[in-house]
């Protein structure tokens, strides 16, 4: 407490100093420069021509004003011997007085400042214990705590009591091996007793890594509520301060807090931020985040695990922290909360659409495969769009067209109805996409086409083919990747073909069918020039993955050469498969332009049945 309040009494301090200053300083020097000293025969003078308008005359001095004076200035002169002066005076009719100055007494001058400067000191008090009840939100807060000045140095982490957190392992779906990793944390806390007899002890901290989105930081409140003990959530910028040795003392409060309520658990959301690998750049070793880093490091090994402090973390940039923060005997655990499977997102969607009205003939998993590659919130994301569907459409349950709808939304975008667009750039359209759709149904290792549709998104898309794999797929061939790179290729092929001419419909095309014709050469090991060599690094995994060459310059533009010898080969390729089937590229794209969007099913019927039914039905 002593150390909170010092900052205050030297602030009580400077106002002294500056109410000295002002008493026998400043006033006097402004109370100056308003009068102008003058010798006494000039004031004789003044007196005589009569431009005297009052005179004030006190023990020594006499002050004196003009008339008419435009300087509106006091005039000031010494008192002298003259008997005189009063019949001058009364000659010039001039008013004058005399004023007799008691002198103050030094023992009722110095109460009275006292007694101003224990005013001051009251209501610093009055404003500090303010600040400290509000939590240091007060709107006069000099720096989050009013005239607290003691809490620079708090944590401000939010403390919940367990089951305030209103989250419990019943509200986590689709991450079951994080689960299970967590609770043997939980266990601990509830029954340390057992792990103790046997000599175990309970990792200091578990590290929660994974994309965004995927719930680490639910995970952590579920573990929270589960175990029942308190729960101090902060995130690593809040660490973050610009004057040096403020972001340790925060850490510093954090885990004395932590031990005063143990058993419970701390949880650190987005601990890059302070948990980078330091690399001496800061100034001459002061820079704040290090300092705070090296707080963290020496706090986490000053603390018993035994006592039941637990710390968590999170972040989706393990590659970038420090290795002595997450070696054996701080963060001992490292548990990958990555992108659901199949499985988990099925199990997504059903908890959340427990929040929902929906019909009973929905079939989840049919949602789960059309989503492959969606994190928790974006299945989150998915069900309450669907729900808006069906406000919008007047319906009171949601139905299957509403979510897959909604998959849609998230994916590419709310559908542009009232987009202008000519018909020679819609058939083209149609073309490009039955291109790619044809394609993928004649190899053999590609995902069935779930839908096709020309009809125009607010993300940019003039059109697009979904495929929905039948099962989840853990690895990738070489055959598989280079088919995929032949589908991305056929819109181009499409174009081409019908056209005689390409359009700039097929970047996106472009940019992944380079991507993974890249990586196949550089990562995968699927070049036969290169093999088995790792000539990229990446970097970021869980946030787009960005990729460094790491070769020659000479070894760089060979890549190069490979990649486009590979691209090419697989647009030769995709454009033989649509000349031979020419007919039924027309056929196809016809009835996609008319229809706009057409299902899976409905293009593999047209595809497979016979020419001589296709004709029939053309003239009917």
């Amino acid at each position: 407490m002593n150390k909170q309040k010092k900052p205050l009494y030297w602030y009580y301090f400077i106002v002294l100093i500056i109410m000295l200053l002002l008493d026998f300083v400043f006033i006097p020097m402004y109370t100056n420069s308003r009068i102008q000293s003058t010798t006494y025969s000039s004031f004789l003078d003044k007196v005589e021509e009569k431009k005297v308008d009052e005179v004030q005359i006190e023990d020594t001095d006499i002050y004196y004003t003009l008339k008419n004076d435009e300087k509106n200035k006091t005039y000031q002169t010494g008192l002298m011997n003259d008997p005189d002066l009063v019949d001058r005076l009364r000659d010039a009719n001039v008013e004058f007085s005399q004023v007799y100055t008691e002198a103050t007494n030094p023992f009722l001058y110095w109460l009275s400042t006292f007694a101003l400067f224990a005013f001051f000191i009251w209501i610093g008090n009055r404003l500090f214990k303010k600040s400290q009840k509000s939590g240091g939100n007060d709107s006069m807060s000099f720096n989050q705590g009013g005239f607290g000045f003691g809490n620079l140095g708090k944590s401000n982490a939010k403390v919940y009591v367990g089951e305030q957190t209103g989250k419990t392992f019943k509200d986590v779906a689709g991450q079951d091996e994080a689960k299970n990793s967590l609770k043997e944390i939980v266990d601990f806390l509830n029954n340390p007793k057992k792990y103790q007899d046997i000599g175990a002890k309970m990792p200091k901290g578990a590290l929660l890594v994974g994309p965004p989105g995927t719930g680490k930081t639910l995970l952590a409140k579920a573990v929270a509520g589960e175990a029942g003990v308190p729960f101090f959530s902060i995130s690593g910028s809040e660490f973050v301060e610009m004057f040096v040795g403020r972001g340790a003392a925060k850490v510093r409060d954090l885990f004395k807090q932590a031990r005063e309520k143990a058993p419970c658990i701390v949880f650190i959301d987005e601990i890059d931020t302070i948990g980078k690998k330091r690399d001496g750049q800061g100034f001459s070793g002061n820079d704040e985040r290090e300092q705070t880093l090296n707080q963290l490091l020496a706090e986490m090994d000053g603390f018993d695990g035994s006592k039941g402090v637990v710390l968590l973390a999170a972040t989706n940039r393990p590659d970038t922290l420090d290795p002595a923060l997450t070696r054996p005997g701080r963060f001992d655990r490292r548990i990958p909360v990555e992108l659901p499977d199949l499985q988990g997102r099925e199990s997504i969607l059903k908890l959340h659409a427990q929040n929902i009205r929906c019909s009973s003939q929905i079939d989840f998993n049919v949602i789960a495969r059309a989503s492959a590659g969606a994190s928790g919130a974006e299945l989150a994301n998915i069900i309450n769009e669907s729900a808006l569907l069906a406000v919008r459409d007047g319906r009171k349950t949601v139905v299957q067209k509403d979510l897959e709808e909604a998959i849609e939304i998230v994916i590419a975008g709310e559908q542009k109805k009232n987009a202008v667009i000519s018909n020679h750039e819609r058939m083209i359209v149609a073309y490009h996409e039955i291109g790619h759709a044809l394609v993928a149904a004649k190899c053999k290792n590609a995902a069935p086409v779930h839908k096709i549709t020309i009809i125009p998104r607010t993300k940019g898309a003039l059109g697009y083919t979904m495929q929905v794999e039948e099962d989840q797929h853990n690895l990738i061939s070489k055959e598989e990747a280079y088919q995929r790179i032949m589908i991305y290729t056929a819109g181009r092929c499409a174009e081409e073909l019908i056209f005689n001419s390409i359009t700039s419909g097929a970047s996106n095309d472009i940019e992944q069918a380079t991507k993974l014709a890249r990586s196949m050469v550089t990562r995968l090991g699927m070049s036969d020039n290169f093999g088995m060599i790792a000539l990229e690094t990446v970097t970021n995994t869980y946030l787009g993955g960005d990729t460094s060459l790491a070769c020659s310059n000479d070894t760089a533009t060979k890549i190069d050469e490979e990649v486009i010898k590979l691209i090419k080969k697989a647009h030769d390729e995709a454009y033989q498969i649509l000349n031979e089937n020419k007919m039924k590229l027309h056929e196809l794209a016809k009835y996609l332009y008319e229809k706009e969007t057409i299902t899976g099913e409905e293009f593999m019927y047209i595809l497979n049945k016979p020419a001589e039914i296709s004709e029939q039905s053309s003239r009917a």
